[in-house]
C-alpha cells in the first residue's frame, strides 16, 4: 500500500514536471563600450540591472574601453560579440580596407556631448588660439573625438599636435599636470570642475561643422557573429531599444544610472536632459549618411566614397 502512495506521489512529481516547460537558458553576449559611464554607452549596464536583457534571454558580459578604437580592435579581433560606441569614420575606414564589420545599429547622433576644455589659467579662449605648440586631446585612434580633432584641425587650420590621451578621467589628469593643453570629456565627467571653475570649456563636437547633427558613434559586429547569431543578435536589439524607452520614461532609471557611477540624480538628469535628447541615441537611424561618407573622404578615413551596395552590406540593422 505504502509503495503504490510511493508510486502516486511520484507520478504527480513527473507530471508537474512534465507541464512546465524547461526555462529557457539565456544567451550569452560578451559587449565592449567605449568611455565606462557616459550617458549614451551606460543602457546595455543598467539595462542589465533592470532585468530588461535577462527578460529577453540574454546574459550580457560587459567591459569597457578607453575609447572606440580599441573597442573596434576587441570586436575584429573575436574577443567580444558587440562594440558599442564606435565612431563611425573608424567603422567606415575599417570596412574600406576589407575588415569584416558591420553596422547593426547607430550609438549617438550629434556631437554636441563631447566638449574641449583648458584649465582655468590657460591663455586658449577659443579653438583658432591653439598654436603649434599646443596640444589637443582625442580618446584613442578611429574613435569619434579622434575624428571631431581631426575635423577641428581642418576647419580651423590647426598645427597643434593631435594626443591619444584615452578616458575623461586620465584626460583630466593630463590636462591639470600640464602634460596636455586642450583635454576632451563627457557629462558627467567634467561637470564639478567646470562649475567649480577649474576647467574652461572651448566648445562642443558639434563646432566641428562636418560632425553637427550626423551620427557620430555606432553599434557593431562582425559579418561572421551577425550571420551565426542573427536571432540573438536581433534579441539584443530589441532589448537595446527597450532599455533606452526606460531611460526617459522611469525615474528609477535615473536613480540607477546614479547609484551605479556615485553621483547625485541631479547630475544624473543634468547629463541627460542637457547633454543627450532621446532621439540623439535612436539606434535605428544614421543620420547624414551621403554626407559621412563624402566627409570620409575628406578627411583621410577612406580613399574613395563607399557606393550604395558596399553601404548595403556595411549596415544592417535589424527591424524594430
Amino acid at each position: 500500500m505504502k509503495s503504490l502512495t510511493r508510486l502516486g506521489a511520484l507520478a504527480a512529481v513527473l507530471c508537474v514536471t512534465m507541464a512546465v516547460p524547461a526555462a529557457r537558458a539565456e544567451d550569452q553576449l560578451k559587449l565592449a563600450i567605449g568611455q565606462r559611464g557616459n550617458w549614451d554607452t551606460s543602457f546595455a549596464e543598467i539595462g542589465q540591472r533592470a532585468g530588461i536583457f535577462k527578460k529577453h534571454g540574454l546574459a550580457l558580459e560587459i567591459v569597457y574601453t578607453q575609447g572606440s578604437g580599441e573597442t573596434q580592435q576587441a570586436v575584429l579581433s573575436g574577443g567580444v560579440d558587440i562594440g558599442v560606441a564606435v565612431g563611425i569614420m573608424g567603422t567606415l575606414s575599417a570596412f574600406a580596407k576589407g575588415a569584416p564589420v558591420r553596422i547593426i545599429g547607430a550609438e549617438a547622433t550629434g556631437a554636441g556631448d563631447l566638449y574641449w576644455y583648458v584649465r582655468a589659467d590657460s591663455p586658449i579662449r577659443k579653438f583658432t588660439d591653439i598654436a603649434e605648440t599646443h596640444t589637443i586631446a582625442y580618446s584613442t585612434n578611429g574613435s569619434s573625438t579622434h575624428g571631431i580633432v581631426n575635423a577641428f584641425v581642418k576647419q580651423f587650420g590647426l598645427k597643434a599636435k593631435t594626443v591619444a590621451t584615452g578616458s575623461p578621467s586620465s584626460t583630466l589628469t593630463q590636462v591639470m599636470s600640464g602634460q596636455v593643453d586642450v583635454g576632451w570629456s563627457a557629462p558627467p565627467f567634467g561637470l564639478d570642475q567646470i562649475d567649480q571653475g577649474q576647467i574652461r570649456v572651448l566648445g562642443n563636437g558639434n563646432d566641428a561643422a562636418v560632425f553637427k547633427g550626423q551620427t557620430v558613434r555606432l553599434m557593431v559586429v562582425t559579418a561572421q557573429t551577425l550571420q551565426a547569431r542573427k536571432p540573438v543578435i536581433e534579441r539584443f536589439m530589441k532589448a537595446y531599444r527597450e532599455a533606452i524607452d526606460w531611460t526617459y520614461a522611469d525615474p528609477t532609471a535615473l536613480k540607477a544610472y546614479a547609484d551605479w557611477l556615485g553621483i547625485t540624480e541631479a547630475k544624473a538628469k543634468r547629463t541627460r536632459d542637457d547633454f543627450f535628447p532621446k532621439e540623439a541615441v535612436n539606434p535605428d537611424k544614421i543620420t547624414g549618411l551621403d554626407i559621412i561618407v563624402h566627409d570620409a573622404v575628406e578627411l583621410k578615413y577612406t580613399t574613395a566614397a563607399l557606393s550604395k551596395e558596399q553601404l548595403a552590406e556595411l549596415i544592417q540593422i535589424p527591424p524594430r
